[in-house]
C-alpha cells in the first residue's frame, strides 16, 4: 500500500458530543430560511388536506397530469396528490409507462453506478430505526484513519472499478468537517495502474451530518460532489418519536435546511431523500416535492438526486413499532410518481432492495449502487490482500444469480442489511443485457455543467446528448480495465448499439464532426488512453 508518511492518519478530539452539537447548530442559520411568520415549508395540515382533496381524481385528469409531466417541470402539489390517489391498475400502468418514457427523455437509457464507503460508525444520535444509534450495544464502533480510508477506496477504485463513491459518516465529533475534507482529499489522490488503464475516483459525494455554512464551505473547497442529507421523515410527530430530543438529529429544522445552507456555501449539487416506512408514503412523497419546490424558489434549482430507501432490518433494532411499512406495489408506484413529479432529478434505488425489485424499477431510475458493503472496513475484508489482482471477483460473487451468498454481511459492523449483494461485474452484465448502458461519467461536473446549468440542460434534453457520448467512453474504459470476459462481450455489444444510434441521430442531435470525434476518442481509449470526455 502506498501512503504518505507525512500525513496524519489518526485524528483525536477532546470535544464531547454535547459540546460538538452546541458548536454545530446555528439558530440564525435556521431562522434565515423561515417565512415572515416564522414557519418552514412543511405545512402538515395543508399536505394532508391536499391529499384528501384529490383522493378521487378521474382517469381523464390523471392523463392530463401525465401529459404535462413531459414538460420536465416540477409538478404542482394538487397534481402530485392526484397521482397518489390512483388505484385503478390500468391507469397506474399509464403512470408507469410515462415514468419510463420521461426517464428516457431526460437521461436516455443510462444507469450510473456507485458505491458507499462507510468511514465511521460512531454517532451521537439515538434514531430508533438505525443500527448505528449510539446506545445500540450490538454494533462495534470504529472511525477509520485516513490510511484505512485510502485502503478501502483503493479496493473500490482499483479492484472493483468504481469511479464514484458516497462517503458516509456517523454524526459524531470525530467525523467533523475537517475529517470529512481530509478524507475526500485522500480518496481523490488515488491513481494507480490497473489492467489497461488507471484506477481512480472522479466523484466523491458526501452523506454526513447537517453542517453550518462555515463547515460546508470547507467541503466545497475540498471538492465535494453531491451533498446528501435525508430528512428521513417530513412528518413532525413521527420525526420526534424516532429522533429523541436532545440529540443532534432531534432538531427537525436544523436538518430540514441542511441543503439550503449547502447552496449558500456554494455547493450546487444536493440530494434529498426520505426513509419510506416511518410514516405514510403518500405524505412523504408530498414532503419531497415540497422540499424540491423550496430549493427551486430560493436558489433557482432543485435537488440533483432523490433517494428512496425503505426501512431494513439492523442488528439490535426492534421494528415492532413500525406501522407504515411500504408494500412492494406501493414502492414501485411511489417511484413512478416521483419520476413524474420531479422529472429533472436523478432517481436512486439502492441495494437495500432485492434484485427483482431493482429490476422492476430501474427503467424509471438513473442510479444504483453495486458491490456494496455498509460496514466499517468491509471492503478491505473482502479483498484482504492490497495487491489483489484487478477485476478480481468480489466475495459477493460475480454471477447474476439472485441466489448469491450474503456477501459476508456482518450485522455487528453494518448499519442495515442489504438485499442485493452481487458484484459490480454481475450487475453491469445484467444491466447491459436489459439494454442499459452503464455510465461512469463525471464530465459534466468537471466541465462546470452543475447547478442551474445542468438543470437547464436536463429540462431541454441537451444534457442527454453530452451524457450519451460520455457514457460510451467511460463504459468502454471500464470494460477494458475491469470486466470479466462475458461482461466485456455483452458490454461491447451495447456500446456498438449505442454508436449505431448516435450515427442515426445525425444531424438532429449530433454533427458529423462530433461523431467523428467520438469514434477517435473511443479508439484512443482502446489504445490505452483514459479520462477522455465531452
Amino acid at each position: 500500500m502506498k501512503t504518505d508518511t507525512n500525513v496524519t492518519t489518526v485524528r483525536t478530539t477532546k470535544m464531547t458530543p454535547r459540546e460538538w452539537q452546541k458548536k454545530l447548530i446555528k439558530e440564525d442559520e435556521i431562522t434565515k430560511y423561515l417565512d415572515n411568520q416564522g414557519k418552514d415549508f412543511i405545512d402538515e395540515e395543508a399536505i394532508e388536506e391536499t391529499i384528501q382533496r384529490n383522493n378521487r381524481a378521474s382517469p381523464d385528469r390523471i392523463r392530463e397530469i401525465i401529459k404535462s409531466a413531459y414538460n420536465i417541470k416540477l409538478m404542482d402539489n394538487e397534481d402530485v396528490a392526484a397521482l397518489l390517489s390512483v388505484t385503478d391498475p390500468a391507469v397506474k400502468e399509464e403512470v408507469f409507462a410515462a415514468a419510463r418514457e420521461i426517464k428516457t427523455k431526460v437521461y436516455d437509457n443510462r444507469v450510473v453506478t456507485f458505491a458507499p464507503l462507510y468511514c465511521g460508525s460512531k454517532c451521537v444520535n439515538r434514531c430508533t430505526y438505525c443500527g448505528f444509534r449510539c446506545d445500540n450495544e450490538a454494533i462495534d464502533r470504529r472511525v477509520l484513519t485516513m490510511d484505512e480510508i485510502e485502503v478501502e477506496a483503493r479496493v473500490l477504485a482499483c479492484t472493483i472499478g468504481h469511479k464514484r463513491l458516497v462517503l458516509v459518516y456517523g454524526e459524531h465529533p470525530e467525523t467533523d468537517a475537517d475529517y470529512i475534507a481530509e478524507s475526500m482529499k485522500r480518496v481523490y489522490a488515488i491513481k494507480e495502474k490497473v489492467r489497461n488503464g488507471v484506477g481512480e475516483i472522479r466523484r466523491v459525494n458526501i452523506n454526513a451530518a447537517p453542517l453550518p455554512i462555515r463547515d460546508l464551505v470547507k467541503l466545497h473547497e475540498a471538492g465535494i460532489g453531491t451533498y446528501q442529507v435525508f430528512q428521513e421523515t417530513y412528518h413532525r410527530p413521527t420525526y420526534r418519536s424516532v429522533h429523541p430530543e436532545g440529540t443532534l438529529k432531534g432538531n427537525y429544522r436544523w436538518r430540514l435546511y441542511a441543503l439550503h445552507r449547502a447552496m449558500d456555501a456554494g455547493i450546487d449539487d444536493v440530494a434529498v431523500g426520505t426513509l419510506f416506512g416511518l410514516y405514510d408514503w403518500k405524505f412523504e412523497v408530498m414532503g419531497l416535492v415540497a422540499h424540491a419546490r423550496d430549493l427551486e424558489k430560493r436558489f433557482g434549482l432543485g435537488p440533483h438526486t432523490v433517494s428512496v430507501p425503505r426501512l431494513e432490518p439492523a442488528a439490535g433494532i426492534d421494528f415492532s413499532w413500525v406501522k407504515h411499512r411500504v408494500s412492494d406495489e406501493d414502492f414501485r408506484y411511489l417511484i413512478a410518481v416521483i419520476r413524474l413529479a420531479i422529472p429533472y432529478a436523478g432517481l436512486i434505488v439502492t441495494n437495500r432492495e432485492k434484485p427483482d425489485m431493482i429490476r422492476s424499477v430501474i427503467k424509471m431510475c438513473t442510479q444504483r449502487d453495486a458491490d456494496t458493503r455498509v460496514g466499517i472496513g468491509a471492503y478491505t475484508e473482502a479483498f484482504p490482500e492490497t495487491d489483489a489482482p484487478q477485476n478480481a471477483e468480489s466475495s459477493f460473487g460475480a454471477e447474476s444469480s439472485d441466489k448469491a451468498d450474503d456477501g459476508g454481511q456482518k450485522e455487528e459492523i453494518q448499519q442495515f442489511l442489504l438485499g442485493d449483494t452481487r458484484s459490480l461485474d454481475a450487475i453491469i452484465r445484467e444491466l447491459a443485457s436489459m439494454g442499459h448502458i452503464v455510465s461512469f461519467c463525471t464530465a459534466g461536473y468537471r466541465c462546470g455543467r452543475t447547478g442551474k446549468k445542468i438543470m437547464d440542460a436536463l429540462e431541454s434534453g441537451r444534457e442527454g446528448c453530452f451524457c450519451k457520448l460520455n457514457a460510451v467512453l467511460t463504459f468502454q474504459e471500464w470494460l477494458e480495465d475491469f470486466a470479466s470476459p462475458e461482461t466485456k462481450r455483452i458490454g461491447d455489444e451495447i456500446i456498438n448499439k449505442e454508436m449505431k444510434e448516435i450515427r442515426a441521430r445525425v444531424p438532429q442531435d449530433f454533427t458529423p464532426e462530433l461523431v467523428e470525434h467520438l469514434e477517435k476518442a473511443r479508439a484512443r481509449i482502446l489504445a490505452g488512453e483514459r479520462d477522455l470526455y465531452f
